[in-house]
């Protein structure tokens, strides 16, 4: 049966988000140009992927180019991770003066170099430490503090109730729930009934994130967990449109059609050309052979296409390849292979 449901936005500071869709961030892919394309489709909040609060202090260039905001990505966070209090104050500070309309903390990275570093979701293990981190960034910045987390460490460890109690009482005004532990990485499936757990504990807003591919998992979601607000992240990887239906989905409109050739090559076309303004066309050749992979899938001779396009490092050889898969659904095998 289809569920009908028409989720309210919320206040969060000095803004409302009106469609409480949240783009997750994503390493290595929730660069500038990823988040303008997605912002087209719904989204009602964007955030950066992780900046290490300790690169913030070693002023590098990347980690600058990390948090270039758009002009017209209003509202947008920044999100820092580590456990020291003094990196992390001076990171929110930083990213405010980048723009940010809120500090997004990392509490829920389970990647292995990450934890090593008490950083991540390994802080989850250590909840007075949470709550010294949290109280601090809140108290250095006048822009809103949100979190976000995992359930916990294991399955002999989840303390998602007591960490969300913590971060509403240091101040922080909306926490998203990564429905796994740490453990579990992104195998299995997200524990929807964990991230109610942390719904029913706070007032804040809750985010529930986890497993989200399409309308209908977000609106079962949102069912049993009861929390604020969908936050989407692997289903978007060369599929914008997911978030198009899921924006709809929890406005109580109708599903939308699926883009035909024309409309997904203009997605692709600009998402291209975006990444070499912004990382320049060496970089952008590497970074589009992920994004075109993503983008053909489920496609007719997709296979063909990631085949060839894998190859290429010419960057206008792989606009006029990329042109002629999407708007006119073959691969010039013959010519281009000669090039290649």
């Amino acid at each position: 049966m289809t569920q009908h449901i028409h989720l309210p936005g919320f206040q969060l500071g000095k803004h409302y988000i009106e469609t409480p869709l949240v783009l997750a961030p994503m390493a290595g892919i929730t660069d500038l140009p990823f988040r303008m394309i997605c912002r087209r489709f719904g989204i009602g909040l964007t955030v950066t992927e992780m900046i290490a609060s300790r690169a913030v202090e070693q002023g590098r260039e990347r980690t600058d180019r990390m948090a270039e905001l758009g002009p017209d990505e209003s509202p947008v966070a920044i999100q820092i991770a580590g456990s020291d209090e003094r990196f992390m104050i001076e990171a929110a500070r930083w990213a405010v003066e980048r723009g940010a309309d809120f500090v997004d903390v990392n509490m829920g990275c389970p990647v292995k170099k990450i934890c090593k570093q008490v950083a991540g979701s390994a802080m989850l293990r250590d909840e007075p430490l949470v709550g010294r981190v949290l109280q601090a960034v809140v108290q250095a910045v006048d822009v809103p503090v949100t979190l976000k987390i995992r359930t916990g460490w294991d399955e002999s460890c989840k303390n998602v109730e007591n960490i969300a109690r913590i971060a509403e009482e240091s101040g922080v005004q909306m926490l998203t729930v990564h429905g796994r532990t740490r453990s579990q990485m992104f195998n299995g499936h997200a524990n929807w009934e964990d991230i109610g757990l942390a719904k029913a504990a706070v007032s804040i807003p809750v985010i529930g994130n986890g497993d989200v591919v399409d309308g209908a998992s977000a609106l079962e979601m949102l069912r049993i967990s009861g929390c604020d607000g969908v936050m989407v992240g692997r289903a978007v990887q060369g599929n914008p449109w997911v978030l198009q239906e899921v924006a709809a989905a929890i406005r109580g409109e109708a599903k939308p059609a699926r883009p035909d050739n024309l409309e997904r090559w203009t997605v692709v076309e600009e998402h291209l050309l975006q990444l070499a303004a912004h990382h320049g066309e060496a970089f952008a050749s590497k970074m589009a052979r992920k994004h075109a992979a993503w983008y053909s899938k489920g496609l007719p001779k997709s296979a063909e296409f990631r085949g060839l396009f894998q190859r290429l490092d010419d960057w206008s050889l792989q606009l006029e390849v990329a042109r002629a898969y999407f708007v006119e659904g073959h691969v010039p095998l013959s010519d281009m292979q000669k090039a290649a």
